[in-house]
């Protein structure tokens, strides 16, 4: 009988088994399709996986990672504001980190990620709110814990609300005086009234009342109950822990987020009424900045991201090489600047968008840039679709996603759950990337759109003389509609020089790694006729790139405010003359960067090294024998006065943190000295200095990455040729900050701007190891309490902060702020008492928080290099510290381990109770000091290395 019966429950068990196979197998399969396709120099390892309620979750796990991430994006933004409640999705994003039912403390989130090395913010735009946050890996999972309590049980404390709703209106009354906030106000006000995007998306006092008859915390939850849902929520966490692990990290916390079944809103409307195209808009900015937008509606471009048209296009008309649009109307001096791509794409809708910044002269021919930019189209409709151009691309595109680079761990987090709401999950890390398909119909589908009749152009400058004009509703910013005419002809001489992209010779061949391990530090290997070359052979990332340095130390650059001027006039006219010749170098995986510092004047040059020499002997070539032609002089030399008086017009905490560094770094001079001197240099004296800036120089070069010993000394030898000759060798001393003297010492600034601006910077003692960890310590400590205080507490103003303010390794602690609604007085009373209170919390420190604090400082000093550039930029700064041990971080990271309790209660007392050392720097409208108080602060020693 037993025989008997066997077989039957056997052969049932063998179909449920190979049912079960194939199930499992089928599952499997499914799951492996799902999984995003990575870049072979990717070692991380991903899991895609959608929650029972529909959350999407992608998980990186990077056992290298000391940090760890996590961003969570919600498919609700500004766009989705009640019509009576303006500014509430940017509310509800506040409201959110204040306190849930398992973590009700208002601060105690932001108080864990600050305690364990980490860091914390969200944004608001128009469709997505996204939050973030990193921290030290190991504590991962309780900080998930808390982040994820903010999704499922929010508390939005009823006392909370009212106070909340100012720290917003702090943040809209801190940018009314930004030129970026008030454009983008006419954007809204000029464009489709019925289209979502019109309305104002920050949010006031008045749009969110709070009153008994108009109570907004039941808004708020309503808000929130009918717009968030776990199934409109995409989430990343990256770690070094393995996937699984992950997993069960994420699953019960985020799975406890409600569905609520919810689709994302679709925004059908337009953005612009077509009855209204084409037209001009003219916006007034406050900064002496000019720029025109020639924006152009065309279908959502969401759906084409695996071939891309609309970048295809962008590449030609955003092209800078020899004969491109910016090419012809900068030589013509009407243009500085130029870019070209999508500007807002809503799914439904896009625009295609070409910004250029305007000369004075381009502000004045303004119909003369639009009609060369059609012609500019026309060449593009007629002879710019080109397989050949589309397999450049391609390849250029294919080849930076072999070769990309890792970020850091937030910043990929916070990319991937964007990318995630957007792009299906096997796409998620390569979208970006994606050029599979030549697509001509999609290219002239685009094209056919980008007429002169179907065209909004963005007009923007001070001193418009706009007749009547509108005022945007909550920054009254000036503004009126023109109609626009098309009708003239290009210039023909400008027409003739238009030319189409040619082959790109900069596209690397050689993409080999270079023979030999990486080496641990840089080494000097010689001095070549005076130059300094430190080498280290560096493929530890798997790339075939390099990053060289050269630092033209010269003490011509540093004598003044003239020859700072001179340098800076200088270095713009070799980037101008570079612009049309190395762009095709940039497209290509090289950059560039030609800037004047301190010392002298320093060329960087990075990306593939296949052809980097090639780039790096153009630039040297340039800087020998700089042309200077009398328009570009002309121009520089108004850019750069518009710069130095557009910095009268920054918000105020800038303007304050600016003197500090004025006043007290050796080398820097005053805007008002800059300036004086830009309106007097000529062009014969700029041609004068580039003619005998190099006849005295202290050079030093770094070489490093995918390069050879040998490579590096023909670089070396070719510098030598090309730029240094037969000059003479001396030494440039570093610039040193100037010590605060004893008590506190006020400045104070005229500042045009509503809000009060307020900086103490409070100094230490000397510039050793151990006096740079106590400061260090010390404003680790205090930022999460300050912050607290004087933000969320006492409601003083939107920007609210405690920042390490070390310049040139000199220790300082910066408390900052800006208030809508307290003067000077009043926040330095603040400040002092919160300083008074805090001294005995700190004396009550035990020994475990200490430990915490500090480790939490260690890990972000010491955190793993994660790209070629941050190592090589590290190596450089210790070339300058002339540090030949490279051992900065870890000397410093000793000293932090070193300090106590004791140590921090003593920095404490003299810093910030005494303020033995105090530069309190605010803004108002009258009683200024500024002057007085700059030329004495200026005439003070330097800052010792120790006290000793």
């Amino acid at each position: 009988m037993t025989a008997e019966r066997i077989p039957m429950p056997t052969r049932h068990l063998a179909h449920l088994l190979m049912a079960t196979l194939l199930t499992l197998f089928a599952s499997s399969f499914a799951q492996a399709a799902e999984q995003p396709v990575k870049s072979p120099n990717d070692p991380n390892s991903y899991r895609y996986l959608e929650l029972d309620n529909g959350l999407k979750v992608i998980l990186v796990s990077d056992p290298q990672a000391e940090k760890a991430a996590a961003s969570l994006n919600v498919a609700v933004g500004s766009g989705d504001d009640p019509d009576e409640r303006a500014g509430l999705a940017h509310f509800l994003e506040h409201m959110l980190f204040l306190g849930t039912e398992k973590y009700p403390e208002p601060g105690e989130y932001q108080q864990f990620i600050r305690s364990h090395g980490g860091s914390h913010n969200a944004f608001t735009a128009f469709q997505d709110t996204n939050y973030f946050f990193d921290v030290e890996s190991e504590f991962l999972e309780p900080a998930l814990d808390r982040f994820a309590q903010q999704f499922s049980a929010p508390l939005f404390t009823a006392e909370l609300v009212d106070r909340e709703r100012n720290a917003v209106h702090s943040e809209y009354t801190s940018k009314l005086k930004e030129d970026g906030r008030r454009l983008l106000s006419v954007r809204k006000a000029a464009g489709n009234p019925d289209h979502a995007f019109s309305r104002f998306a920050v949010g006031n006092l008045t749009t969110l009342e709070n009153t008994d008859d108009n109570p907004l915390r039941p808004d708020l939850i309503e808000f929130w109950q009918q717009h968030y849902s776990s199934n409109i929520m995409s989430l990343a966490v990256y770690g070094p822990q393995p996937l699984d692990t992950l997993e069960n990290m994420v699953t019960g916390r985020f799975g406890a987020i409600e569905n609520r079944n919810l689709e994302p809103a679709r925004h059908t409307e337009p953005f612009f009424v077509s009855d209204n195209l084409p037209e001009k808009v003219l916006a007034e900015t406050l900064k002496d900045t000019r720029h025109m937008t020639l924006a152009f509606p065309i279908p959502s471009q969401q759906d084409n991201y695996r071939s891309k048209p609309a970048s295809y296009l962008a590449s030609i008309l955003g092209h800078e090489g020899p004969g491109s649009l910016l090419d012809v109307l900068k030589r013509e001096g009407l243009v500085e600047g130029l870019s070209a791509g999508l500007g807002r794409d809503t799914g439904e809708h896009a625009t295609l968008e070409i910004s250029m910044s305007l000369t004075r002269e381009g502000m004045d021919r303004q119909d003369d840039i639009l009609a060369l930019a059609f012609e500019y189209i026309d060449r593009i409709r007629q002879n710019g679709i080109s397989e050949q151009r589309f397999k450049e691309m391609q390849q250029l595109a294919r080849m930076d996603f072999r070769f990309h680079e890792q970020g850091e761990p937030v910043n990929e987090a916070t990319r991937l759950s964007r990318m995630l709401r957007t792009y299906p999950p096997e796409d998620v890390l390569q979208a970006p990337w994606l050029m599979e398909t030549y697509a001509p119909e999609q290219y002239r589908n685009i094209l056919a759109r980008l007429t002169p009749g179907n065209v909004k152009v963005w007009v923007s400058g001070p001193d418009l003389d706009l007749k009547n004009p509108n005022h945007t509703e909550w920054y009254q910013t000036p503004w009126q509609r023109q109609p626009l005419k098309l009708t003239s002809k290009p210039d023909a001489t400008l027409a003739s020089q238009l030319a189409l992209p040619p082959a790109n010779p900069f596209i690397p061949e050689d993409l080999s790694l270079v023979a030999g391990n990486t080496m641990e530090q840089p080494e000097h290997l010689t001095s070549v006729d005076g130059l300094d070359v430190w080498y280290a052979r560096d493929t530890r990332f798997d790339t075939p790139r390099a990053n060289v340095f050269v630092s033209l130390r010269t003490p011509a650059t540093g004598e003044s405010a003239r020859t700072d001027v001179l340098a800076s006039l200088l270095v713009d006219a070799i980037n101008t003359n570079l612009n049309a010749q190395a762009y095709a170098a940039r497209v290509a995986g090289l950059n560039y960067r030609i800037y004047s510092h301190l010392r002298g004047i320093t060329i960087r040059v990075g990306g593939y090294s296949d052809k980097l020499h090639t780039l790096l002997a153009r630039i040297l070539t340039e800087l020998a024998r700089p042309g200077i032609t009398e328009q570009r002089f002309q121009i520089a030399r108004q850019r750069l006065i518009d710069g130095l008086e557009n910095r009268e017009r920054e918000r105020p905490v800038s303007q304050t943190s600016q003197f500090v560094q004025t006043a007290l770094l050796e080398g820097t001079f005053p805007v008002k000295d800059r300036l004086a001197a830009a309106r007097d240099v000529t062009r014969d004296e700029l041609e004068a200095f580039a003619r005998s800036l190099l006849d005295e120089t202290d050079p030093v070069m770094l070489a490093h990455g995918n390069l050879t010993e040998a490579s590096a000394l023909n670089l070396a030898n070719q510098i030598n040729a090309l730029v240094l000759g037969n000059g003479e060798r001396t030494q440039v001393p570093r610039s040193a900050v100037r010590q605060v003297p004893e008590g506190q010492t006020l400045a104070s600034l005229a500042v045009d701007h509503p809000d009060t601006g307020y900086t103490l910077y409070l100094q230490g003692q000397d510039r050793s190891y151990d006096e740079r960890a106590r400061f260090r310590v010390l404003t680790q400590i205090l930022s999460s309490p300050f912050y607290k205080e004087i933000r969320t507490n006492r409601q003083l103003g939107y920007i609210v902060y405690a920042t390490n303010f070390e310049m040139l390794e000199t220790p300082a602690i910066g408390l900052v702020v800006q208030s809508p609604k307290a003067d000077a007085q009043a926040i330095d009373s603040a400040v002092s008492e919160f300083t008074d209170s805090f001294a005995g919390e700190l004396a009550s420190l035990d020994t475990q928080r200490l430990a915490r604090e500090k480790q939490a400082v260690i890990s972000s000093l010491l955190e793993k290099d994660r790209q070629l550039d941050e190592i090589s930029g590290r190596y450089w700064r210790e070339i300058d510290r002339s540090n030949r041990d490279f051992n900065s971080r870890q000397k410093l990271a000793e000293a932090i381990r070193a300090v106590t309790r004791q140590d921090l209660i003593e920095t404490y007392r003299r810093t910030l109770e005494e303020r033995q050392r105090g530069l309190m720097v605010v803004t108002g409208r009258d009683e200024a000091n500024a002057d007085e108080t700059l030329h004495s602060l200026r005439r003070q020693p330097a800052v010792p290395q120790s006290k000793d």
